[in-house]
């Protein structure tokens, strides 16, 4: 081809002329260095940061530690007796040990258990037992004692108790004779067309009604499966107890000189007692209203005891605690027996239906009433049977009862 050469550029400069490419490939340019005013672009190369290249291996290095085993916060039942060694073929690569921190083996999280106080360790218990705790107490037939004749705390009915607020106290008033035992258990579990040897509440029967004698002593105790307390005590100013004190020679306290006046302190007691754990009390007659029970019921309310304070020493200045007052209901239960045959031309319950509704009419307002609360902390079952120890407790040895005592004589 033609030769490159150098040829006079207008203005006194030469120009430069690319001989043709050799077959090698490439550029071949003429002279030894170029001249200062040929422009050369620069070669962009494209390139990872330092950081993200990668670096050649010299030699066969250690691998990288495998990841750290998760921490199991439970393990399955089926797992617990299983090892934690190695594997064996077939099951996977094994399992390496966790890593150790600096200084130490790595620390460990408690652990804790929860029992009950008194109980063994839960490994240590049976189930069988176990269950019997979270199942409901069971049933009451009959009625059991609160307070005995000897006008004794008794402990028996709280094994029928639950740890639960909602629960209503019923607790029934009245001379002797009066139907109490056979009212509270029409309202608790029984029907008046049932055989009365099988009431919750024992009456009395034929052959003691004949004797003058009663059937309750102390307070009879007993609770159905909707949650409501019934509480039957023994009649007021009774003199079948009376007789029986006198004729059976029974010492009396020494703060008491005359039987009569031990048996209406102990009439005072379980009144002043229901009038401060009951939300619901029933004065039964059988007759016409007797001014002398109701003068006894504003005694009784006088000497009753005060709603404990919260705290053991009540502070200088504060407000008085409000008194609780529990509803007071008044039934006349021998209408159709004693009140027929005085008013023949009466027919008995006219207007108000058969026995049978009377008693459901009668059940329904009672579970109806408002459930007040009894003391300063809303009450279960269980603290409501300790609340009432300690009402009975300081019942009996009240201050005002016993000068009310000193002052019968």
């Amino acid at each position: 081809m033609s030769d490159s050469g150098q040829s006079p550029a207008p203005g006194g400069r030469r120009r430069w002329t690319r001989d043709k490419e050799p077959e090698g490939g490439g550029e071949r340019r003429e002279g030894g260095e170029e001249p200062a005013g040929l422009m050369q672009k620069t070669p962009i190369i494209l390139a990872k940061p330092p950081g993200e290249r990668p670096q050649a291996k010299a030699g066969p290095g250690p691998a990288p530690p495998p990841p750290a085993p998760p921490h199991v916060l439970m393990k399955a039942r089926g797992e617990e007796g299983r090892g934690g060694g190695v594997a064996s073929a077939g099951e996977g690569p094994a399992q390496a040990p966790p890593r150790e921190r600096e200084g130490g083996p790595r620390p460990t999280q408690p652990v804790y258990q929860l029992h009950g106080r008194g109980l063994p360790p839960p490994g240590a218990m049976d189930p069988v037992a176990g269950q019997s705790r979270l199942a409901a107490p069971e049933k009451m037939k009959t009625s059991i004692k609160l307070v005995d004749e000897q006008m004794n705390w008794c402990d028996s009915a709280l094994e029928y108790l639950l740890e639960q607020t909602d629960v209503l106290v019923v607790g029934a008033l009245g001379l002797q004779g009066t139907g109490k035992s056979t009212l509270l258990s029409l309202l608790a579990a029984n029907q008046p067309d049932e055989d009365p040897r099988s009431f919750v509440f024992r009456p009395q029967g034929p052959e003691l009604r004949e004797r003058g004698g009663s059937q309750t002593g102390g307070i009879d105790f007993f609770i159905t499966q909707e949650r409501v307390v019934f509480l039957d005590t023994q009649p007021l100013l009774s003199p079948a107890l009376l007789d029986h004190l006198i004729n059976n020679d029974r010492k009396l306290p020494p703060e008491y000189g005359l039987p009569h006046t031990y048996i209406e302190m102990q009439s005072l007691q379980i009144a002043a007692f229901l009038f401060t754990v009951c939300h619901v009390v029933l004065l039964v007659q059988d007759w016409f209203t007797d001014l002398g029970l109701y003068r006894f019921l504003q005694t009784a309310e006088m000497v009753k005891p005060s709603t404990p304070s919260p705290g053991h020493e009540p502070s200088a200045g504060a407000e008085e605690p409000s008194e609780y007052y529990p509803h007071l209901g008044e039934t006349h239960s021998a209408t159709h027996t004693g009140a027929a045959p005085l008013f023949p031309l009466l027919g008995a319950f006219r207007g108000h239906g058969s026995f049978a509704a009377l008693v459901a009419r009668l059940r329904g307002r009672v579970l109806a009433a408002a459930r007040a609360q009894l003391s300063h902390s809303l009450l279960t079952e269980r603290s409501w049977f300790h609340y009432a120890a300690r009402i009975w407790d300081g019942v009996k040895k009240s201050s005002a009862l016993a000068e009310y005592g000193r002052l019968l004589g």
